[in-house]
């Protein structure tokens, strides 16, 4: 990389040129993909691995629910400042870092010697990950000239996301079965060490790097602001949304942000620019993130419980149902990227969503004893080509126009904005579902219909999504990268 002699006028800061050989770009987008594989698998072994954790320690339910929500707690409260921290000291340092910090969690957790040394371990997980997570994407944008090659990089990169969770449900299951719950963490470790080495030589030296201030004031309000908001969407799901604990949390977590974006307008050096939301591309991939993750999580949420609760299939078996959605994603991920410099970011994230929203609406209407082959099938194939296509396109338009010296807090925005939707996006439609059901009765045919209302719900909010792209990137403002 080079240090180019322009400075953005907007924030300042020292734009950074890629001068990385084609086949170098190429390996390094290995090493990054290779991260994201490790990230994705993570969230899918510890799936099916938590009923023998549960065992193991004698945990109650709402302990072992610690096992998850520690990392998704941290993970999404880190995650900008992984990004500020990116392009402050240098994608491949705290790159690098980043899958250093998720090595080392992963081992303690693999040696836990109780449930709470286990649930610490995976809330360092969570940081590990939310460090490394923006410094990928900003890696990519980095690599790749904005155009053909990234847009079939991200198409590569979300291939890999989609196949390694599935990948992640089926070896979870496999793993715990032979070997035990704790090899699912030495295979982060094992796993996190190739991805290490591997960076090291392929990945570009950091180099003209301008060391800027990290607005630490700013990063402890956002970060403890998304903690605060995550735990309590977390309490609302076990107690309510009306419980006063859930509605201090979530006032204390509002007020921070709030105070987040004041002192992100005062400070000369902000840790999330908020310049970036003049950028049509990145409002809008902004959004798609949350509303796609509402309606993608919607169904990965309520899907199990209707194949496990209602159909009586296993957990390995209902994990295999939804394979072919990765191996759809796979397909539909890399012909977008493929397509994706001729039909434009806003007409793949419009249609990608209307799909999703096609997809998730099938279910919203799938019968008490459903047939896998023609009720479910059909809604995930749908989903899944949906899938592919906003998401490439999603990724490609959170970097689009933004200067590379800010492209890490940038991925990081993003990927906060996909958390947002998985936590209280998919909250609000379980409240929904809750409520329906509740309204109805306690046997299976009402807890069916408020399935369909969450579903209908999440189906709505990918349409709203597909409606507000239109307006917001319309015409001249579309961009064909």
């Amino acid at each position: 990389m080079a240090l180019l002699s322009n400075v953005n006028d907007r924030d300042n800061t020292t734009r950074i040129a890629p001068q990385t050989t084609v086949p170098r770009r190429w390996l390094a987008l290995v090493v990054v993909c290779a991260a994201l594989a490790l990230d994705m698998i993570g969230v899918g072994v510890i799936n099916t691995a938590t009923p023998s954790i549960k065992q193991a320690f004698e945990l109650s339910e709402s302990t072992l629910q610690w096992v998850v929500t520690s990392y998704a707690l941290t993970f999404a409260g880190f995650l900008l400042l992984g990004g500020r921290l990116a392009d402050v000291f240098g994608r491949r340092l705290i790159f690098l870092s980043g899958i250093a910090i998720f090595v080392v969690a992963s081992l303690g957790a693999a040696l836990a010697p109780t449930g709470a040394w286990l649930i610490v371990a995976r809330a360092l997980q969570g940081i590990g990950a939310a460090v490394s997570s923006p410094a990928a994407l900003a890696l990519i944008g980095e690599l790749f000239p904005q155009g053909t090659e990234r847009d079939r990089a991200f198409g590569i990169y979300s291939s890999v996301g989609a196949s390694s969770f599935a990948f992640g449900l089926v070896l979870g299951g496999i793993l715990t079965d032979i070997f035990g719950w704790r090899s699912i963490f030495l295979l982060s470790v094992i796993l996190g060490l190739v991805v290490i080495l591997g960076g090291r030589f392929v990945l570009p030296v950091d180099t003209g790097y301008v060391r800027q201030s990290l607005d630490l004031p700013g990063a402890v309000l956002v970060t403890a602001g998304l903690i605060l908001a995550v735990y309590g969407v977390t309490q609302a799901h076990e107690y309510g949304w009306t419980n006063g604990l859930t509605l201090a949390l979530l006032i204390l977590a509002i007020a921070l942000l709030g105070g987040f974006i004041l002192r992100e307008r005062l400070t000369a050096q902000p840790l999330l620019p908020l310049t970036l939301f003049q950028l049509p591309t990145v409002r809008t991939a902004t959004l798609t993130g949350a509303v796609f993750f509402t309606a993608f999580n919607g169904l990965m949420f309520f899907g199990p419980l209707y194949l496990q609760g209602m159909l009586h299939y296993s957990a390995f078996t209902s994990g295999l149902a939804f394979v072919p959605m990765s191996l759809t994603v796979i397909i539909a991920s890399n012909v977008a990227g493929r397509l994706l410099a001729r039909t434009g970011q806003r007409l793949m994230l419009i249609g990608g969503q209307l799909l999703i929203a096609a997809g998730v609406t099938l279910w919203a209407f799938i019968p008490l004893h459903g047939s896998y082959l023609f009720n479910m099938l059909p809604g995930i194939l749908i989903m899944s080509v949906g899938q592919g296509l906003a998401f490439t396109a999603m990724t490609a338009a959170s970097l689009t126009e933004v200067p590379t010296a800010q492209q890490g807090v940038a991925g990081g925005l993003n990927v906060t904005a996909q958390q947002v939707g998985s936590g209280l996006g998919v909250a609000l439609l379980v409240a929904l579902s809750t409520a329906r059901t509740a309204s109805l009765g306690s046997d299976a045919v009402a807890t069916l219909s408020g399935y369909h209302w969450g579903l209908a719900a999440g189906a709505l909010a990918a349409l709203a999504g597909a409606v507000l792209t239109f307006w917001l990137l319309p015409g001249k403002s579309e961009l064909r990268p």
